[in-house]
């Protein structure tokens, strides 16, 4: 599934974040970008084993995982380009629309199900649903296999430090509202990635971890 040069190569770009030195190794950029769509591709051929929204839908996989290039208005830390990248298996677009997702990072891998890094609208659209619903998440997170799976609940990349504007500080969901994006993940080791046979395990992850996407689309 996960070539071992692609790992070595996030490895190195962490060492390395800068163009120059991207512009020397274009080969190995580009063949870890070819590994990323055919993992997106697997996703979404074994996409009815979990969710037959995301097997219905249409498979994009060059756009079913993060650019490498960070935008300035989202960068995480100082580098020019992401060393952990989010492959995506959604029924929608993944800056829109909750759906599943494997992050790649040396060292930091997990998978799960999620709306990590939202658009405003998909932002906004997120809040909303959770501030009109709580409880409906709360079933969600109390779910016999998805509580098994994730038992540290939710978890976010960035978190606000309030309530986003027109929200109440004692909304019932306001812990989550705080979230700029939010999901559930379980830890995977590298190397258990670089079989082909991890397919299996990541449909055990994400079927359990489909209540939440349930909920929100």
């Amino acid at each position: 599934m996960v070539e071992p040069e692609t790992f070595t190569f996030l490895a190195e770009l962490a060492q390395n974040n800068r163009k120059a030195w991207v512009d020397q190794h274009r080969d190995e950029f580009g063949d870890a970008r070819r590994n990323f769509t055919g993992i997106a591709m697997t996703l979404h051929s074994y996409a009815d084993r979990f969710d037959p929204f995301v097997a219905e839908a249409r498979s994009k996989p060059k756009q079913s995982y993060t650019k490498m290039q960070q935008d300035p208005r989202h960068r995480d830390g100082p580098g020019l380009y992401r060393t952990g990248v989010d492959i995506f298996a959604n029924a929608g677009h993944p800056e829109e629309d909750f759906g599943y997702y494997l992050h790649l990072e040396p060292g930091q891998c997990y998978a799960g199900s999620g709306l990590l890094q939202p658009s405003k609208t998909g932002l906004n659209r997120m809040q909303k649903r959770l501030h009109d619903d709580p409880a409906g998440l709360e079933d969600a997170l109390r779910d016999d296999a998805f509580s098994e799976m994730f038992p540290n609940g939710l978890f976010t990349r960035k978190k606000l430090n309030s309530v986003p504007q027109g929200y109440e500080r004692d909304d019932p969901a306001a812990p989550y509202l705080q979230m700029a994006g939010l999901g559930c993940r379980k830890n995977l080791p590298d190397a258990f990635l670089y079989d082909d046979d991890a397919i299996d395990t990541l449909i055990e992850i994400f079927r359990a971890a489909s209540p939440l996407v349930r909920y929100f689309d």
